[in-house]
């Protein structure tokens, strides 16, 4: 393998208050330990990386680290798990980005078992439009339609919440593709017709769910995926018909939650935690195959922008100011 050195990369450092990133050229003694090292093409800006990027605490453990908790390309160097030298592969989850350097460098060194092929026909510019926020909307459905297998009927509405947000909009087209008949929450009543393209009957106001604040609602939905936590879920729960059930996948309002039990007790509410970090490879490989199968690049453009690296600093205020809806692809390859 030959690399040219130094090469592109965004590295965090720990400062005497907080830390701070900056453009820095590495060396492949850089990385971090691992038994498969990618030539990195593509990442993909979500929430967390936007805090990471603007120095906020509690993202990054460790010191330096490149962040970025998506990231897909080729390998170049590779033992164990069966990968070799030009295969194409995605790797999100496991501490990239976060415990580990992550995608916001040219190269990335990881370990095998993290490291997952691309679906046949797809690429890594496809993998980072779907990325983690895609591929937390595809367990979010897969595990509402593992709801039904015990005789729960999602043959009406679902609900999605934070619905512009990347995990929203990715839910909503997904939803749509399965036949659902989906209703769009977001604070951006501007972008109903975004919403409506991506398959969406029926958009409504955030307000509208949050001031749902009985301990039982009218029942309302048959199901909903939850990006937005604390008042919003509550009122959920609360109009969620019986037997249904609620994906619970962000806490872009709020982490806490106060609510009462009796959605659960008195209809048999079911809440649905989704852990996209460290979900077991069967059910990543199933939710990759189906991404591939129901979300074509073609159903994913509407949703979809691509950047570079030198964009990241301004694009990380944009997404924690919540002003860029869908997926944010980032190209790390240069030209």
């Amino acid at each position: 393998m030959t690399v040219q050195e130094p090469f592109r990369a965004l590295v965090a450092r720990r400062q005497e208050k907080g830390h701070a990133v900056e453009p820095t050229g590495l060396k492949m003694a850089d990385l971090p330990p691992g038994n498969v090292t990618i030539r990195v093409t593509h990442s993909s800006l979500n929430y967390k990386d936007g805090l990471a990027l603007q120095g906020r605490p509690g993202i990054l453990k460790t010191f330096p680290i490149v962040p970025g908790i998506d990231l897909a390309g080729e390998v170049v160097d590779g033992s164990g798990e069966g990968f070799g030298p030009g295969d194409q592969v995605v790797v999100t989850g496991w501490g990239i980005g976060e415990n580990t350097s992550g995608g916001y460098a040219e190269y990335a060194r990881v370990q095998s078992e993290w490291v997952e092929p691309l679906p046949a026909g797809t690429d890594s510019a496809w993998a980072m439009a779907v990325g983690t926020a895609g591929f937390t909307a595809m367990l979010a459905v897969l595990a509402l339609e593992r709801h039904t297998f015990y005789g729960a009927d999602l043959g009406g509405p679902i609900l999605v919440t934070g619905a512009t947000g990347g995990v929203g909009s990715t839910a909503v087209a997904l939803l749509a593709a399965a036949g659902h008949e989906v209703h769009a929450s977001t604070g951006k009543l501007d972008q109903a017709d975004y919403l409506r393209e991506l398959g969406a009957a029926e958009v409504l106001p955030r307000e509208e769910i949050s001031e749902l604040n009985r301990p039982l609602e009218s029942e309302r939905w048959a199901a909903a995926i939850d990006t937005v936590g604390g008042s919003t879920l509550a009122g959920i729960m609360a109009a969620t018909r019986r037997q249904g059930a609620v994906a619970v996948c962000g806490l872009a309002g709020s982490a806490e939650l106060t609510a009462t039990v009796f959605p659960l007790i008195l209809r048999g509410v079911s809440l649905l935690g989704i852990d996209s970090v460290a979900c077991p490879r069967p059910l990543r490989r199933e939710a990759w195959a189906r991404l591939a199968r129901d979300l074509p690049i073609e159903r994913l453009a509407p949703m979809t922008q691509t950047y570079t690296l030198d964009d990241l600093p301004g694009l990380s205020r944009r997404i924690l100011a919540g002003e860029l809806r869908g997926r944010s692809v980032i190209r790390v390859a240069p030209d």
